[in-house]
């Protein structure tokens, strides 16, 4: 069955939303949409798995830990190691933004 990964984008989004679109014990394949979302202040990802991250559409601004700062535009990519701790600063506030996660 095809599908394809920029379909069914909303207008606006209140949540940031998550959907698995593969899973097994070894892999994890996520597409995030977010619009203007950023991680909670308090809260830092510190994950147990690799995260290779991609933005498909829009923009992301991610804050490591150590200060470092990276913005993914469209087609831009980044692998995280497990336990390096960071978080979304934010993203673009006028368009859906589409991640392409793989937790490996």
């Amino acid at each position: 069955m095809i599908v394809n990964i920029l379909r069914d984008l909303p207008n606006q989004l209140f949540v940031e939303t998550f959907e698995d679109i593969l899973k097994t014990p070894n892999i994890r394949i996520e597409r995030i949409l977010s619009h203007g979302h950023s991680s909670p202040e308090e809260g830092w990802y510190d994950q147990d798995e690799n995260e290779w991250v991609m933005v498909l559409k829009g923009e992301g601004i991610l804050e490591f830990e150590d200060g470092k700062v990276v913005t993914l535009r469209e087609g831009d990519y980044v692998n995280i190691p497990a336990h390096v701790k960071h978080k979304v600063a934010g993203t673009a506030p006028d368009e859906v933004t589409v991640w392409l996660a793989v937790f490996y």
